[in-house]
């Protein structure tokens, strides 16, 4: 009862201080979601054979965040806390979407409110580009959840970028229309995104929100033939399978330097918000990098959660690096209050807003949950669990670990957990209970 008080009353909270941006103070909105990028595959963030020179101007430009999180450390989840301002099981997604029902652990709540319903109340043009990966039928597709406009792909990963199939099924959609497009999904994305933002420049009457979700840099691991033989010839010591996931995120951060081009070309970059992050952190075994963080995808060590993260509004956003944390989840609250547009549903995150535009500071004592839900023989649908406040931090990254207790300040790359014992531990296990017994009131089957 105390953590929904909380929620309904963080939400009037956010409503009141949405109704004091005026109209003209409103700015486009564009938030780009990669897929899988690693804290570590950057070149800013420390990736010496990457060259990503976009991504790296990008986050020079505005406010870069060391500490943001992922809500989850797999794809859905964190798509779902990013579309409702929800924790991924309050949404009823604790883990995959899929569209074998047997495979599938999660089903969006039909009932969650969602960012783009809540951005057109203060008069936005909503459209989504790229990986969907929430719903494959009604009610929980992108045009009947708020987008006005959908040109993407349905489902989770693509079995190759260039014939766009998942099992054989092909979900590519514009709006509801099947269609079969030619090319690799990462450039196709990126012109569908730049086609969309010329038109709506084009029509200045109310402001856009564009969600950009690319599937890479999420395995098959599959650049074009040429930026792979780029690479190999700039960078020989490294393993094929190295080469080809430099190649992937270089080709990635290639479509966004065209993303941002356009912004600048259509005259609205003073204007337009941008905001950039990734679902979770890389997988090892593709050979992605995480940096000196320790695990990676599917995880719950900071590789698997922790992502590289930017705000970017020139003349609003100061240029500076922000150690304050913040989770995907926290996007919706802190949109809305930029925009000025009601939050009409319960939410979980915070604005961030404050932070991203006056370097304010965020609550050190924060409660943060995650969640993930999953079959096979590793997980046999069980779900497992990580919580953090302050430094403390409880978590497991299997549902048949038992969990550990890391304290962040003191093992910032966690080589030294603890066995959970003493009174921090109590209270994170009792706070992690209380988030399942509302988790436990939504269903995340159909």
């Amino acid at each position: 009862m105390r953590l929904m008080l909380i929620c309904f009353v963080s939400c009037l909270m956010f409503c009141g201080l949405a109704a004091s941006t005026t109209a003209a103070e409103r700015p486009n909105i564009v938030l780009v979601l990669v897929d899988d990028l690693g804290y570590g595959d950057l070149a800013c963030f420390g990736a010496e054979d990457m060259r990503t020179p976009h991504l790296d101007a990008l986050m020079s430009r505005g406010m870069r965040f060391d500490n943001f999180y992922a809500n989850c450390t797999v794809c859905s989840p964190t798509r779902a806390s990013l579309v409702t301002g929800r924790y991924p099981d309050i949404a009823g997604v604790p883990g995959v979407i899929r569209q074998w029902d047997k495979d599938s652990w999660g089903y969006l709540d039909p009932n969650a409110g969602t960012l783009p319903q809540m951005l057109k109340t203060a008069g936005y043009r909503t459209g989504m580009v790229g990986k969907w990966h929430l719903g494959f039928t009604k009610p929980n597709v992108p045009n009947h959840r708020g987008f006005d406009f959908f040109h993407g792909f349905l489902g989770d990963m693509m079995d190759d970028y260039y014939d766009h199939l998942r099992g054989g099924e092909n979900w590519m959609r514009l709006n509801d229309q099947v269609i079969e497009p030619e090319g690799h999904a990462t450039d196709l994305f990126t012109q569908w995104s730049i086609d969309y933002i010329r038109r709506q420049a084009a029509d200045d009457s109310e402001p856009f929100f564009l969600y950009l979700a690319y599937n890479a840099p999420h395995f098959p691991i599959q650049p074009p033939e040429s930026w792979f033989k780029k690479v190999q010839q700039r960078e020989p010591q490294l393993s094929e399978k190295r080469a080809k996931n430099v190649a992937f995120v270089e080709h990635l951060d290639d479509g966004i330097g065209r993303l941002i081009a356009a912004i600048k070309d259509a005259g609205i970059e003073d204007n337009t918000l941008v905001i950039f992050s990734s679902d979770n952190g890389g997988s090892l075994r593709h050979a992605q990098s995480n940096g000196e963080l320790r695990g990676g995808k599917q995880d719950h060590w900071e590789g698997g959660i922790r992502v590289p993260t930017c705000a970017v509004w020139p003349g609003k956003i100061p240029v500076k690096r922000s150690t304050e944390m913040g989770m995907t989840m926290d996007f919706l609250p802190t949109l809305c209050e930029i925009a000025g547009a009601e939050v009409t549903a319960p939410i979980d995150g915070r604005s961030l807003a404050d932070i991203w535009l006056h370097g304010g500071q965020g609550d050190p004592e924060r409660i943060m949950v995650w969640v993930r839900r999953e079959g096979n023989q590793r997980y046999q649908g069980r779900a497992y669990y990580a919580i953090r406040k302050g430094p403390w931090k409880l978590q497991q990254s299997s549902p048949f670990e038992p969990m550990v207790l890391v304290n962040m300040d003191e093992d910032p790359l966690e080589q030294n957990p603890q066995q959970p014992k003493g009174q921090i531990a109590s209270e994170l296990q009792r706070e992690l209970m209380l988030h399942l017994q509302r988790a436990g009131r939504v269903a995340w089957q159909p």
